[in-house]
């Protein structure tokens, strides 16, 4: 049997008809990277610029230190810290009367715990990262993010946590009564409830009944008999 003249002939390779990338297309990613690069720089600015500067007053009573938005630790601050039942940490000076609220208040027939203590500058920022990524999930622009999340959580460096002076207490069974329990019986204990809401125009935080600062017996009672908070009574 012949075989026919093409039998063994191959067929040329015919590569697919790929597009090279257009002139417009790189325009527009070069664009789109631009302007991530121009968000990460302004991002970046914009942090720097917002973080407040230290105003840790040298040689002030520990227990009346003053934090807040205008009032900023140093970022190599630290405290000697305990723990507390529960595995929350608060400066080790506080503990005692800390405890002794506590019992005050196992005493008057609620059931506190700490739900927050002691937070690290590290702690600190990573909580307001989360909140911040959050946002931005949400589809919120990333500066304008960051102004969201500060509604709800301290800026690093202003969080009265990252003193070691107060907790947030709460009931373990929610009951509510524990808050007006505290407000009326934390100063004999030399705690103060830092965010009355008749205040909140001048502690620029909303009312948290369940926020506590330790500063000290004779200053909570004199707080609490003039009706006023921190900075008032600093002032």
């Amino acid at each position: 049997m012949s075989r026919t003249p093409y039998a063994h002939r191959r067929i040329p390779y015919a590569p697919e008809n790929r597009r090279a990338p257009t002139i417009p297309s790189i325009a527009r990613l070069l664009v789109v990277a631009a302007a991530v690069l121009c968000a990460v720089m302004l991002w970046t600015l914009f942090r720097a610029a917002s973080s407040p500067a230290s105003t840790y007053p040298e040689g002030a009573e520990w227990n009346l230190v003053l934090v807040n938005e205008d009032h900023a630790l140093p970022r190599n601050f630290t405290v000697d810290t305990v723990e507390m039942p529960g595995g929350e940490r608060v400066d080790a000076r506080i503990a005692d009367s800390l405890n002794a609220l506590l019992q005050g208040a196992r005493d008057a027939g609620y059931h506190p715990f700490i739900r927050s203590g002691y937070r690290t500058r590290e702690q600190q920022e990573q909580i307001l990262n989360e909140r911040i990524e959050r946002s931005v999930e949400e589809g919120t622009f990333i500066l304008l993010a960051r102004q969201k999340a500060l509604r709800w959580v301290a800026e690093p460096g202003t969080s009265e946590h990252e003193l070691g002076l107060a907790v947030d207490i709460n009931d373990e069974y929610g009951d509510d009564g524990l808050y007006d329990w505290l407000n009326e019986n934390a100063p004999v204990y030399g705690f103060i409830q830092r965010y009355p809401s008749d205040k909140t125009s001048i502690t620029g935080i909303s009312h948290e009944p369940w926020h506590y600062r330790y500063v000290g017996q004779q200053a909570a009672q004199k707080m609490q008999a003039n009706n006023q908070c921190l900075e008032e009574y600093l002032s």
